[in-house]
């Protein structure tokens, strides 16, 4: 797919001020640790992730996306009666039905006359629903679009450690199938699509590369698809090294698309944001895509497996400290369970982020900011 008339405006995003690191995780699995004599630090040691964060107790999906959207909307300074769709496109929502576009269309105040409805594919619903709004665009159907999303990671954690000390049957191997659950962290992010006509960045998307095998789709599965607000306790069986070589393998198929459709080369793409899984897949995907780590940005190591958000939410923060330049070609290359790959190009020429109504969380990707915040 390309495009000619989209712009990736500005994104929004937010974090919870809740952090938990992994140590803290293992202090709680004190009983399994002890029982199957495991090792202190293995969780980071095995995923490279040092802390994720929390949502508080009772707190919605559609709670923080309502404020990611507002974020997006404030660092666009867009006109709110040229958004013509709004996409919800996280796993979590708030309920099963109405869908959660539908409070969170209402809360922003937007057109009546705006396309609305919720859009899940694990951790490419962000993604998927960008690519929806730039064709929309691209067909003259509207002006400008946002898709947003907020993952919520509480219930997985607290549930899965839960499990994990009360089944004195696991095996060192069984629980294998756990540890992609105590990856996981929260956030929220919005991403504001425009026409070039409206955008004052210009930033603009040039191609979408997409490619699926889905025989791996029982790699990564939850329990049966519940509300958030039904007090369901989920979990998640992950094969994490399976599903790292076969998604890699997609990856790589997808990557050679990717660059014959944009006409680039590895060496003239300047900057890449991956999907944040871990730090062993980002290294061999890396290496898999013959991509310098220098020209990658990471967010993994303190926020976790975000899922859906993961993604964007780490190119607003390298957009937000300054990584990306004017002139610099982007690579968003995304990936989720099913296997599911998706691939967007875009020629950067200037950020806008807003990243904190309050400016009450601070990050270690937070530095001097070469882009414009709200």
């Amino acid at each position: 797919m390309h495009y000619r008339n989209v712009c990736l405006e500005a994104f929004g995003y937010t974090l919870p001020q809740e952090v938990v690191t992994s140590q803290e995780i293992e202090r709680r699995l004190e009983p399994l640790y002890q029982r199957l004599r495991l090792p202190e630090g293995r969780l980071e040691l095995m995923t490279g992730i040092r802390e994720r964060r929390l949502w508080n107790p009772g707190v919605m999906p559609g709670d923080v996306s309502i404020e990611s959207g507002e974020k997006a909307i404030a660092a666009a300074g867009i006109d709110r009666r040229y958004i013509g769709a709004l996409i919800h496109a996280s796993v979590c929502r708030d309920y099963l039905e109405p869908a959660t576009a539908c409070r969170v269309h209402h809360a922003l105040n937007l057109p009546r006359q705006c396309v609305v409805y919720d859009l899940s594919n694990a951790c490419l619903g962000l993604l998927n629903g960008a690519v929806q709004i730039a064709n929309m665009i691209e067909l003259g159907q509207i002006r400008a679009g946002l898709v947003v999303g907020t993952e919520g990671s509480r219930q997985l954690v607290e549930t899965t450690i839960e499990s994990l000390n009360r089944d004195l049957s696991l095996t060192r191997q069984q629980i294998k199938l756990a540890v992609a659950s105590l990856t996981i962290g929260s956030g929220s992010c919005a991403i504001l699509l425009t026409d070039r006509e409206l955008s004052q960045t210009d930033n603009r998307l040039i191609a979408a590369t997409i490619r699926t095998d889905t025989r791996h789709h029982a790699l990564c599965h939850s329990g049966r698809d519940e509300a958030v607000g039904s007090g369901m306790q989920p979990l998640m069986q992950t094969d994490s090294e399976r599903l790292m070589q076969e998604g890699i393998a997609t990856g790589v198929e997808t990557f050679r698309d990717f660059l014959a459709e944009t006409g680039w080369t590895g060496e003239s793409l300047h900057k890449t944001f991956l999907h944040q899984v871990g730090a062993t897949h980002r290294k061999l995907m890396l290496e898999s895509l013959g991509l310098d780590p220098q020209r990658d940005f990471s967010t993994l190591e303190w926020l976790g497996n975000t899922g859906s958000v993961a993604l964007p939410i780490t190119m607003a923060c390298g957009l937000e400290s300054g990584f990306v330049k004017t002139g610099d070609h982007v690579g968003m290359l995304g990936i989720g369970s099913g296997i599911n790959c998706l691939m967007l190009a875009a020629k950067w020429r200037h950020s806008l982020v807003c990243s904190s109504l309050d400016r009450s969380v601070d990050h270690p990707a937070r530095r001097p900011a070469a882009a414009s915040t709200c």
